[in-house]
């Protein structure tokens, strides 16, 4: 199985998103924002957190203008999977990957901390490692983490159950406490936390190892 982490200037977390999916066995390949194509037999698209182009005009928006986005794109629409976290989730809302926006956090201030999750839902291949309702500890490091949609996109998000993860006690202000989001399709996961961050007994932490065990099992069986 085969993933691809794109990185873009700025990106400080596409190693650790690497390490996450070699962990759970995947073959990684680093693909640089300015490439027009994805390696061939890729299964999964990692998009790594960050600071793409500094953050300049708005979180992920110049990287979502990347030749490689383009592609990104294509392969969601083509059905195959994508998993965006922080940074990464900026760039799939600023592409229409994902539905809303994140905005600048309410306390206007950077978060750096572990924070509580519940599983909101268990039906996707990035999700089905955890059960409904379980609640587990993944750090978060951002200052524009605080999700939010219209009131109909959050009523679609929730009754089609494509809401992956709250947070249990909301450092930021995010809409209905939305931590992660799903694409209509369920193959396209963009969050704010980090569980790469919590894949090894080194870091304190090993919630976040499911989510990347699991995400290969399934990719093999899909």
């Amino acid at each position: 199985m085969k993933a691809a982490v794109i990185v873009f200037p700025g990106s400080n977390c596409d190693r650790d998103l690497a390490m996450g999916f070699r962990q759970a066995g995947l073959d990684v390949q680093m693909v640089w924002h300015k490439d027009t194509a994805l390696p061939q037999g890729i299964d999964i698209v990692g998009i790594p957190g960050g600071f793409s182009f500094g953050d300049y005009l708005r979180c992920g928006a110049i990287a979502a203008n990347s030749p490689i986005c383009q592609e990104v794109k294509a392969h969601a629409e083509r059905g195959g999977y994508v998993f965006g976290v922080c940074n990464g989730f900026q760039v799939l809302t600023e592409t229409r990957i994902l539905p809303g926006a994140l905005l600048r956090n309410a306390g206007l201030k950077y978060i750096c901390r572990t924070v509580g999750l519940s599983v909101a839902e268990s039906q996707s291949v990035f999700t089905r490692a955890y059960e409904t309702g379980e609640q587990i500890q993944v750090p978060i490091a951002h200052h524009d983490g605080n999700y939010t949609a219209d009131a109909k996109t959050l009523d679609l998000l929730e009754g089609e159950g494509r809401v992956a993860f709250r947070y249990t006690d909301n450092p930021n202000g995010s809409d209905r406490d939305i931590a992660g989001i799903l694409s209509e399709n369920r193959r396209v996961l963009g969050m704010m936390p980090h569980p790469e961050r919590a894949c090894d007994p080194l870091q304190g932490n090993t919630d976040g190892a499911r989510l990347f065990a699991h995400l290969t099992t399934e990719l093999a069986s899909a």
